[in-house]
């Protein structure tokens, strides 16, 4: 087999046609061999039947006329020639043998059909020589008589001859033009598909704006280069928010790593013991903020890449009320409310951090309170966790889930803050499946995730879990 899709598709298109158009050509030979050879039957069937009509009647002469063309001979019970009429077969057939004397030598027939028409005894006969004969038995003025009217299939060889030289000609240059047609419109309609590849197989990581041509045809090929450009789109944009990541972490780690080195510098430079414990101090805040914003890299690519996590069955209010508990020392208190029958499929650690998070945002802009709901609704799980701060302005109600985004950048870097918090509890809703939006609230910021509840249709299922 060829292997190209061009020449499989025309050796396919070819080699169909031509086993079509070969049982076609041979049924068709078939059909005319039989209705011609079957008109030869009936010529001579109806020759009898006229001649021995008339012997009926009246004394045959020993020429009678021809009743149709072929040869007609009489013979009496003696076996003798009574009459015969002249051979007025076409010139081009060959010459009509002398039909055999029934019981003679020249007697044997390869076979007998009793003819369905008539009312003689007629009898269809074929001889050695291929020809058709029909005989009859009749009695008339001139004693029993037996007719044999003989039928050439000359004229249905010549035309089975004629049909098949033409088939032999007509069929291969017929095929050969399916071939070329096929060859050819194949071509036409790859060549934006070799378009299409060749582009992308220019494309690398470092030219990814490029996009492969689209035809205009509108047709499965156009709507390929359709969606190799619209994942051309998406690998640029993640190439983009990779190379921004990247940058972005980079800053973030530049900047206590400069921190603890000053520190580390001044301590060398006045070894003054006095100094240490402030030192020290401001050392291990700087470290634990480097470890945190490592953490929440490590877990960002994580998200990124997928990876499964273990998943069990969880109540939503069980769980948060352990969470909460914990957080007895936080600079501003948490008023929850936590209603039963949140059931969710989900991580227990990834819920935990979603709620930590939100908690931890609320905390870091709150005033004097910050308030915890979790109710239930139209098959979702809803948490909403409210503060009493400045609030998050409506034009950066979006902004805000971006990763390494403050709205205060300098109250963030002195409260520990990376601007990573809201882009991971984000990435942990959608990743069971769920919703986080920064909502209108009347004093405040209010972000309310949606969780889908255990057994309810979602779009997305948390990650599978792992053995």
């Amino acid at each position: 087999m060829p292997r190209s899709v061009r020449a499989r598709a025309t050796f396919a298109a070819t080699a169909v046609v031509a086993l079509a158009l070969g049982g076609t050509s041979l049924a068709l030979l078939g059909v005319l061999h039989a209705n011609l050879t079957s008109d030869v039957r009936r010529t001579a069937a109806r020759q009898v039947d006229e001649v021995a009509a008339v012997a009926v009647r009246e004394h045959l002469p020993p020429v009678i006329a021809s009743p149709g063309g072929g040869s007609v001979r009489v013979f009496d019970a003696d076996g003798r020639l009574v009459s015969a009429t002249i051979d007025v077969l076409p010139p081009a057939g060959p010459p009509v043998p002398e039909p055999p004397v029934p019981g003679g030598p020249g007697a044997p027939f390869k076979r007998q059909l009793r003819h369905p028409g008539g009312d003689r005894g007629v009898v269809m006969l074929m001889d050695d020589a291929g020809q058709r004969v029909v005989s009859a038995s009749v009695t008339g003025p001139d004693g029993q008589l037996t007719i044999y009217a003989s039928a050439s299939l000359g004229p249905v060889a010549a035309a089975g001859r004629t049909a098949a030289a033409a088939l032999a000609v007509g069929l291969p240059l017929l095929v050969l033009l399916v071939a070329a047609v096929t060859w050819r419109v194949t071509g036409r309609a790859l060549r934006p598909v070799e378009a299409i590849r060749s582009e992308v197989a220019e494309i690398t990581g470092h030219d990814l704006h490029r996009r492969v041509p689209v035809p205009r045809t509108g047709d499965e090929v156009s709507r390929l280069a359709v969606t190799v450009n619209a994942t051309l789109d998406r690998l640029e944009d993640a190439g983009r928010r990779q190379r921004r990541f990247i940058a972005d972490a980079s800053h973030e780690l530049r900047s206590p790593i400069a921190v603890l080195r000053t520190q580390l510098e001044v301590a060398l430079a006045h070894p003054d013991p006095e100094l240490w414990p402030e030192l020290l101090t401001d050392a291990l805040q700087d470290t634990v903020r480097l470890q945190d914003l490592a953490t929440d890299l490590l877990l960002l690519a994580r998200l990124d890449a997928a990876d499964p996590v273990a998943t069990e069955l969880l109540d939503l209010d069980v769980l948060f009320a352990e969470v909460l508990a914990t957080r007895t020392a936080d600079r501003i208190p948490v008023l929850a409310e936590l209603d039963p029958g949140a059931s969710v499929l989900g991580n227990r650690t990834w819920l935990t951090r979603l709620l930590t998070n939100l908690v931890d945002n609320a905390q870091r802009y709150a005033d004097s309170t910050v308030r915890v709901r979790l109710g239930t609704g139209a098959g979702t799980a809803v948490l909403a966790v409210t503060d009493d701060g400045p609030g998050i302005p409506e034009p950066d109600r979006e902004r805000v889930f971006e990763r390494f985004t403050r709205l205060d950048d300098a109250r963030s870097r002195e409260l520990g803050g990376a601007g990573l918090g809201l882009a991971i509890a984000r990435d942990l809703a959608e990743h069971h499946g769920g919703t986080l939006a920064a909502e209108p609230s009347p004093r405040g910021a209010r972000l309310v995730a949606r969780l889908p509840l255990a057994g309810a249709p979602t779009d997305r299922s948390p990650s599978a879990p792992t053995c």
